[in-house]
């Protein structure tokens, strides 16, 4: 038996649907108690390694597998299903399709259930879980009520009841505040500490790196591009694909002598007219639970680029659900346009607000992207001209050109969470909201799409000052705060506790850490430098400005 909980061997697999291979001569070992942290840009491979790891490939997705694989010594192949399943403990991007129970301690009980083991050493592994995730409190929850963050928090007590011995986390920080990414990252040091083998696969790096990893993969066209030490990464990494601590990309910027090009900043805040406008807000989902929202008062402008920022179910995505008429107040009224949107439907609230909800599966239901992105605009009654138009600009700003016949619910994650990004944009409504746009995208993805969408330069025009006249989006990525909004709020305590511009609401960080909001090394790098630039820049643009 091999001594190494996993080894691959020239592994190489091609989808029976696609042209080239997905992955080709993967070869790595990993140890009892190392972590590997697995990263590159989106379609490189690192879906299809974990798929090839956790047993989903070859069993659920058709193709052609050549090499070896090892759990323990023995191949993959050879292995049932579930048996790979006790030995590799998989947690998704989306926590919507891992959880099938309606209460959170069934559904953490479901897999020791499943095996069969004694009461008492069910009710013994949920609350050592329960109390090691700090999630106590969600015991009596109905799942459907639990936020983004929250159900992300039980799938992976889900996992750790059933103590796998290697765990692979897809993405595991993309719906947590920043506060519970750096716990999680911390339980995930220690469960490496006592011996569990962890595969992390995030896009994340720098939030990454908090859990100290032991080496990193990269991969690039699905191949291994670099193997090794966190702290020795060779500069063929790039920091445009994947996102790296600040200090590092202003180091490759000034080794490399990089163009930076003309700065990109977001458009200013012209104060311009109300749109929408929350007046004494309150929200309860029944009359037993303690409300959400009190005394909520906001009015969103014209020229408004807001991030919204605060921990997991603090009601985030309640406020904007308000604004869009998903939800309505138990106390006081919300106004778009100056219509109290008790009296107006969803669909006439869609022309003034497009909303992309945090989980695309919520969304997506057309047979074909292409129709995806053409239902809204034909339903607001757009001439085809028009719909064939804004569908074609919409899929080059999100990068989707040539999925436009695949069906939406076939495609990844992050793919996925594109398509709904189109779908709002395809609709021009005037309010562009997002909840949590960059979940499941790479680097490039979504700053490729936030600059398109959110700022502009000397020489163009955004999407947001041609087609928009506000946009909101609901953010755990400080960073993307830092480089993108021109207004930030902090949601917390059943209201708004913050609300203002980037640069005087960020800099209090023991205001930011009461709300779970953890300072990055762009904004420290940022305000440090403050005083020479006068406004928040993205990394690569502060490597002028240091000494």
């Amino acid at each position: 038996m091999s001594e190494y909980p996993l080894v691959i061997e020239n592994l190489s697999f091609q989808y029976r649907t696609r042209p080239v291979p997905a992955i080709e001569n993967i070869s790595l070992e990993l140890a009892q108690g190392e972590m590997l942290l697995i990263a590159g840009s989106s379609g490189c491979g690192k879906t299809t390694l974990a798929r090839c790891i956790n047993g989903l490939i070859p069993r659920s997705y058709g193709g052609t597998r050549s090499g070896k694989l090892l759990l323990h010594g023995k191949d993959v192949s050879e292995m049932s299903l579930v048996q790979v399943a006790q030995v590799v403990g998989t947690l998704l991007q989306d926590p919507e399709r891992q959880i099938v129970a309606s209460n959170v301690y069934n559904e953490i009980a479901f897999g020791p259930e499943n095996l069969g083991l004694p009461r008492e050493e069910i009710l013994s592994r949920v609350d050592k879980v329960m109390k090691r995730l700090k999630i106590e409190h969600l015991r009596g929850r109905d799942t459907f009520t639990l936020s983004g963050g929250e159900k992300q928090k039980v799938a992976l007590a889900g996992l750790l009841v059933m103590q796998p011995s290697i765990l692979m986390l897809d993405e595991p920080l993309a719906s947590l505040d920043p506060a519970s990414a750096h716990e999680a990252l911390m339980v995930f040091r220690s469960l490496a500490d006592e011996g569990t083998t962890i595969i992390l696969v995030e896009h994340r790096v720098e939030d990454a790196l908090d859990a100290r990893p032991d080496r990193m993969l990269y991969m690039e066209n699905g191949k291994v591009s670099y193997l090794g030490p966190i702290q020795d990464l060779p500069p063929g990494i790039d920091h445009h694909q994947v996102k790296l601590p600040a200090d590092w990309i202003v180091r490759r910027t000034l080794e490399t002598h990089e163009d930076v090009g003309m700065h990109v900043t977001p458009l200013a805040a012209v104060n311009g007219e109300v749109m929408v406008s929350f007046e004494d807000v309150g929200f309860s989902y029944s009359s037993e639970l303690p409300a959400v929202l009190k005394n909520v008062n906001l009015k969103i402008h014209q020229g408004d680029l807001i991030a919204v920022l605060g921990p997991n179910g603090a009601g985030k995505s309640t406020l904007v659900k308000h604004a869009i008429g998903l939800l309505k107040p138990t106390k006081g009224r919300v106004l778009v346009n100056g219509a109290d949107t008790r009296k107006l439907s969803v669909a006439q609230v869609a022309r003034t607000l497009g909303y992309v909800f945090q989980s695309p599966t919520h969304m997506l239901f057309a047979p074909t992207v292409r129709e995806e992105l053409s239902f809204g605009p034909q339903n607001l009654g757009y001439p085809a001209a028009e719909i064939e138009r804004n569908v074609a600009e919409s899929l080059v700003t999100v990068n989707l050109n040539g999925l436009e016949e695949y069906p939406p619910l076939g495609l990844s994650f992050g793919q996925q969470k594109r398509t709904t990004i189109a779908s709002v944009l395809a609709m021009r409504s005037r309010i562009m909201v997002m909840d949590e746009p960059t979940a499941g995208q790479d680097y490039a993805n979504y700053t490729r799409f936030m600059d398109a969408m959110c700022s502009a330069d000397e020489g163009r025009k955004s999407l947001l000052s041609e087609n928009f006249a506000a946009t909101l989006f609901i953010t755990h990525d400080i960073d993307l705060a830092v480089t993108y909004a021109n207004r930030v709020l902090v949601v917390g305590d059943g209201g708004i506790v913050a609300d203002g511009r980037p640069e005087d609401v960020l800099k209090d960080f023991g205001f930011l850490e009461r709300y779970r909001v953890r300072p990055s090394s762009l904004l420290r790098l940022n305000l440090e430098l403050l005083p020479k630039t006068g406004r928040f820049l993205p990394a690569g643009m502060l490597a002028g400005y240091v000494s």
